[in-house]
């Protein structure tokens, strides 16, 4: 009798229960992982763009810079219209925002808002 209850005392570990909690944490953060990695590269394929764009003169040419950049990266967030183009003393800005929502079932949403400005 003795023995049997020193063995459930030193018995430790996960329950069933907490295995699943667990594996189900880990399977829906790797779903929205794996959603939210090709906003993050097409992000950085953004950022690449306007730093290509920033190297017209006018405002016309920037976004025409742009657009073909976006082509090639096949970027849909963005447009060339998109872009805010600025002149800080003698070098040009282009600045961009955009929000990406991605659905984790039903009314449930996770809204990304993207920012850059060229370099």
């Amino acid at each position: 009798m003795k023995y049997s209850q020193n063995l459930k005392n030193n018995q430790r570990g996960v329950s069933f229960i907490g295995l699943l909690f667990v594996g189900g944490v880990l399977v829906f953060s790797g779903i929205v992982g794996a959603q939210v990695f090709p906003t993050l590269l097409e992000f950085q394929a953004i950022g690449k763009a306007v730093n290509k764009a920033k190297d017209g003169n006018t405002v016309a040419e920037v976004r025409s810079t742009f657009d073909k950049a976006s082509q090639i990266d096949d970027i849909k967030s963005l447009t060339g219209k998109d872009l805010d183009v600025t002149k800080e003393g003698d070098k040009i800005v282009v600045s961009f925002a955009y929000n990406k929502e991605i659905h984790l079932g039903g009314p449930a949403y996770l809204l990304l808002k993207y920012t850059g400005r060229s370099k």
